[in-house]
């Protein structure tokens, strides 16, 4: 299929439809950043500390990333963001010269447990590093991440654990309201694109009170918070459901830190454009491989012997190069090297998935091979679309 269904939904909207398939809500895409395209449904390796662990900028340009994700509470604590605004910027910071997103600091500080305190000012808590009491506000994430000057900013949000009293869950949904309002007042830069973020845990009325109040400031894109914070597969799944039709169609739709590859998949069926997860990352330093036929633990003796490739359907540097008996040669001892092949291959596996949706998108076929188990991994070895 050409471009022929291109069209830019809003004027005001950094996304371009291309293409819907027609037995789900499943959508293909463009978001256009200071920094170029990303091409949707995508997926955003993360580099929390402003490096994708085990792997150089060009590595994850090689597995066929777009953008990376940084996280803006770790880049306060260190290097600061004023170190970062110095350098020019985080792109130039890295060397990663593609569109960039970082996170507002509000999932770090819902990890924090105990050692924050929420008020209506903002989450105040203890540095890592040093013990200093920090206050982390709206104005501040804007501020931190006005100096980082990541293509996509997110607002600063409470996301908030499963289970919560609906009475905590309410309170929580409007106070992330009114820190919208002053992200928004506290954005300084017109090249950044300052996502919103709704949030109601697992009650429809509240998700839809949400929505309404999020999407009248009238952000250029919008985001799912609040799932998979603890609740079961099946009550994610549901809420991302109910929760991705109710965003604006000509906005971007982004599913925050949900990554599973069955999950995205489900989420795509219902029409979310944007994902990001540690999971590629940090389950390949543990040893877990994602390949089309079955998960590889490579510490595994069976492997100790096996001179075949990790995956003989991808074309990654790992499998083309290396034998699941090197790869877990290095594996059990420790060896450097083990962390960067295994991350590259996890990464190859992800983004070359997620190509094979956007193709499956365009032909209209995402419907019929979708399914949570039984096809997820040949959506996984589809061919790039041709306007790619």
């Amino acid at each position: 299929m050409g471009w022929g269904f291109l069209s830019r939904l809003s004027s005001n909207s950094p996304y371009t439809l291309i293409a819907k398939d027609p037995p789900t809500a499943a959508r293909r895409g463009i978001v256009q950043t200071a920094h170029g395209q990303i091409n949707t449904p995508a997926f955003m390796p993360v580099g929390t500390k402003a490096s994708v662990k085990a792997v150089t900028p060009s590595d994850v340009r090689a597995c066929g990333a777009e953008i990376i994700l940084a996280n803006t509470y770790h880049l306060m604590l260190r290097p600061g963001h004023e170190i970062v605004r110095d350098a020019g910027d985080l792109h130039a910071f890295t060397g990663w010269p593609g569109p960039m997103l970082t996170d507002s600091g509000g999932f770090q500080v819902f990890s924090l447990g105990d050692k924050r305190k929420i008020t209506e000012e903002g989450a105040e808590f203890r540095s890592e590093i040093d013990g200093s009491k920090i206050m982390l506000s709206p104005e501040k994430s804007m501020e931190v991440q006005n100096a980082l000057g990541a293509d996509i900013i997110m607002i600063f949000d409470e996301c908030i654990p499963y289970p919560s009293s609906r009475e905590y869950i309410e309170d929580s949904m409007q106070r992330t309201l009114r820190w919208a309002k002053r992200c928004k007042e506290a954005h300084r830069r017109d090249d950044q694109l300052l996502f919103g973020i709704i949030q109601g845990g697992v009650h429809e009325d509240l998700r839809v009170q949400s929505r309404d109040e999020t999407v009248a400031l009238d952000f250029p894109g919008y985001a799912i918070g609040g799932t998979g914070v603890g609740e079961e597969k099946p009550v994610m799944h549901e809420m991302i459901a109910f929760c991705a039709p109710l965003l604006p169609e000509e906005k971007p739709r982004y599913l925050m830190g949900v990554g599973a590859p069955e999950d995205i998949l489900h989420a795509v069926r219902c029409g979310v454009d944007m994902f990001d997860c540690v999971m590629p990352t940090r389950n390949a330093r543990h040893g877990f491989l994602f390949t089309s036929k079955e998960p590889v633990r490579i510490r595994n003796a069976q492997y100790k012997s096996d001179f075949t490739p990790l995956d003989d359907s991808c074309r990654c540097e790992t499998c083309e190069t290396y034998t699941r008996a090197y790869l877990r040669h290095l594996f059990v001892e420790q060896e450097p090297l083990a962390l960067r092949l295994l991350t590259i291959h996890n990464l190859h596996f992800y983004l070359h998935m997620m190509k094979g949706v956007r193709a499956s998108i365009e032909d209209g076929t995402y419907g019929q091979k979708w399914n949570q188990a039984g096809t997820l991994f040949q959506i996984g070895q589809e061919s790039t679309p041709q306007n790619e």
